[in-house]
């Protein structure tokens, strides 16, 4: 009786056994080549992308001042968490900022703060004629 017992019992493991070599067979999948370099630009991993990947985790890095920004009104957001918010937003997936839990406003404020702090020209000046209208000038 003993026998039997240790022969089901084995029998069954080794059935187990095979059915799990079985199942963890993997396949290979075969995309081709148009496929896997369409995924590369979609994903921005191409070598022709901007940086998209570490812009993206240097916004991560980011979001302290990001907060701040909202919350106190201050407006100071340092140049590379700008760069990687205009990065982002223009080069890379323009709807990024939203998905990672900003409104759209939010976002146009970030992205406006950043396009002016990233503009070189230099900044417009009013100046009043005699009859009281203003005209802006650029120095």
């Amino acid at each position: 009786m003993g026998s039997t017992s240790s022969s089901r019992v084995l029998f069954f493991a080794f059935v187990f056994a095979m059915s799990m070599l079985l199942m963890a067979e993997a396949r290979l999948l075969d995309l081709g080549n148009a496929t896997r370099s369409d995924l590369l630009v979609r994903l921005k991993l191409d070598e022709e992308s901007p940086d998209c990947w570490g812009s993206l985790i240097q916004l991560q890095s980011c979001t302290g001042e990001l907060i701040m920004f909202f919350l106190n009104g201050e407006t100071d957001i340092g140049k590379s968490c700008c760069r990687a918010i205009l990065t982002i937003s223009h080069k890379c997936w323009p709807d990024m900022i939203d998905a990672l839990g900003f409104t759209t406003e939010e976002t146009n404020v970030l992205e406006g703060y950043c396009d002016h702090e990233d503009d070189p020209s230099p900044p417009s000046v009013a100046r009043t004629d005699e009859v009281g209208s203003s005209k802006s000038l650029n120095p």
